[in-house]
């Protein structure tokens, strides 16, 4: 049982409220998108760069703490990376990459 199940009773009402709240989830994803490409185009770094930003930073971390801190603490003692944070960024990122991936291979990608 659904929360909408639990609580609005009445079978017509709720599928009337499910569906609105779909279509204010598909506003706002179409919302955010136009947000996203008018950040990409922008002629700044800093404005644009952000997302790869973040994935350099991931990586050079966790590459860090998996390769580069094990070594080098054989001969010196070298500070721990919490890569909690950075994993979940990085998989984030990762899986709007897998999506974009599969937009390309069913043709839905939009090319410039």
């Amino acid at each position: 049982m659904t929360i909408l199940e639990k609580a609005i009773p009445d079978k017509d009402l709720r599928e009337k409220l499910s569906h609105e709240l779909a279509v204010l989830a598909d506003k706002q994803m179409t919302a955010q998108i136009e947000v996203n490409k008018a950040e990409a185009a922008h002629p700044s770094i800093f404005v644009s760069g952000w997302r790869p930003m973040c994935g350099w930073v991931s990586i050079s971390a966790l590459a860090y703490s998996t390769i580069i801190s094990p070594i080098l603490g054989i001969w010196l003692t070298v500070p721990e990376v919490d890569t909690s944070i950075l994993t979940t960024l990085l998989m984030a990122m990762l899986g709007l990459g897998g999506m974009r991936s599969y937009e390309k291979t069913k043709g839905v990608s939009r090319e410039k």
